[in-house]
């Protein structure tokens, strides 16, 4: 090695190569701005082939390929040419050593090919999701468009200034339209044998609680009944009473023929409900072994009417009430149902043509609604009925009525629109249930 490296300093031969035999050498002009200012020329690293790094070299200087080599090739010689002078200068004052071969081209085509096989993968599946987006938010549209034209709305708000918070007025109507066989004990006209009025808070529980058919009322000086105030007097003097009753602004509206509760239990494919009596009563066409059943629309409507068999009255039917809406809406948004196209576009018909509501409300409400509902229905929620004084409470003309505790009632609603209540049972009829 001594001899070979003076004569390498005299410029009178090539330096050895220790590449095996056969392999291509590349005639390489050695980078001039390593040589020392002395202006002697230092030779290139010429260490073995297998004792080279692939990492060692950067991206841009090695050849991955045949295409790349030439590249290479061409660089040097401009490089050359920039330092040397001309390119025959260039080329005379070259020297040959070998350069260690890279992988051949088939390894870089292979990434190459990969790559572009992940690209066009994750572009198919972008184009993918986005179509499947774009398909998403059409059928919600399309869907919330026919179901806002298919709601029955007319005027029920009151001028009342909004509250802290949101509140619905879910009223059961005995209005006869011949969807239901009507029985001696029907009387004309309509009335809102169900009031239940709906909160739901900022924070803290919503609550859903119940205003007796019988509750005594005066409208313009005259005592009646609360359930008789949407016939006489409209439906914004029924909102207006109720607003009166809680002290808190109502929002939205809904009101369910009779009817409607046994077409829509009837899409479902029943209700399971429950009721611990066991009963035979002719008024509402009520059969009923003690216990938990499946009940149909026609079961399902009669266990939500009846009262006389009821050892409360009035009071234990609201209760049942709450029960079957609650029922209807927790399968109507379960995955069983929401999973089945036939079946929630049987729902949905049958719910739009039963159900009538505000100017107000769109599909965006309805859904907050079903969705406060289910909370406040749940352990976590408020239910019950207002406070009352007398149950029993008798005026002349009006008959027996249900005399309530306006002191209360305001309390509690306040509560309740704060968002403070504590979740359970409330109302009169809790308390002594209770003691």
């Amino acid at each position: 090695m001594a001899q070979g490296s003076s004569q390498w300093e005299a410029g009178n031969s090539q330096p050895p190569s220790f590449l095996p035999a056969g392999t291509p050498k590349h005639r390489v002009r050695p980078d001039t701005t390593a040589q020392p200012a002395t202006g002697q020329v230092v030779p290139p690293s010429f260490s073995p082939t297998s004792a080279r790094s692939s990492g060692s070299r950067s991206s841009s200087s090695v050849p991955h390929s045949a295409a790349d080599a030439d590249d290479y090739e061409y660089q040097q010689r401009q490089s050359a040419r920039a330092s040397g002078g001309s390119s025959r200068n260039a080329t005379n004052n070259e020297h040959v050593y070998s350069v260690s071969p890279q992988p051949g081209p088939t390894n870089g085509v292979r990434r190459s090919r990969r790559s572009r096989s992940h690209a066009s993968a994750g572009t198919v599946f972008r184009r993918l999701l986005v179509a499947l987006l774009v398909v998403l938010i059409a059928a919600a549209a399309f869907t919330y468009n026919w179901v806002n034209s298919n709601l029955d709305k007319s005027a029920w708000l009151s001028d009342t200034e909004r509250g802290q918070a949101t509140s619905w007025l879910i009223l059961g109507s005995d209005e006869r339209d011949g969807s239901v066989q009507e029985s001696y004990t029907d009387v004309t006209g309509t009335r809102t044998d169900t009031i239940l009025v709906l909160t739901k808070p900022k924070n803290g529980a919503s609550s859903l609680i119940s205003i007796p058919r019988d509750s005594l009322v005066k409208i313009n000086g005259k005592s009646m009944k609360i359930n008789a105030v949407y016939q006489f007097y409209g439906k914004k003097r029924l909102v207006s009473t109720v607003e009166t009753i809680t002290g808190q602004k109502i929002d939205h509206v809904a009101m369910v023929k009779f009817g409607g509760v046994m077409h829509v239990v009837d899409a479902l494919g029943g209700v399971e409900l429950c009721y611990d009596h066991t009963v035979n009563d002719p008024n509402s066409g009520m059969v009923w072994q003690s216990g938990c059943h499946v009940a149909d629309g026609g079961t399902a409507l009669a266990f939500s009417r009846m009262r006389y068999s009821d050892p409360n009255g009035d009071f234990g039917r609201a209760a049942r009430q709450r029960q079957v809406i609650g029922a209807i809406m927790n399968k109507a948004t379960s995955s069983s149902t929401l999973t089945k196209f036939s079946t929630t576009s049987k729902v949905a018909k049958a719910a739009l043509q039963s159900v009538s509501v505000d100017d107000d409300t769109t599909p965006t409400t309805l859904l907050s609604m079903v969705t406060a509902f289910r909370n406040a229905s749940s352990s976590k929620g408020v239910t019950g009925s207002v406070y009352w004084t007398d149950p029993g409470y008798y005026v002349s003309g009006v008959g027996s009525c249900v005399l309530l505790d306006d002191d209360k009632n305001l309390t509690l609603f306040s509560e309740l629109a704060a968002g403070t209540h504590a979740p359970g049972n409330v109302g009169t009829l809790a308390e002594s249930s209770s003691n």
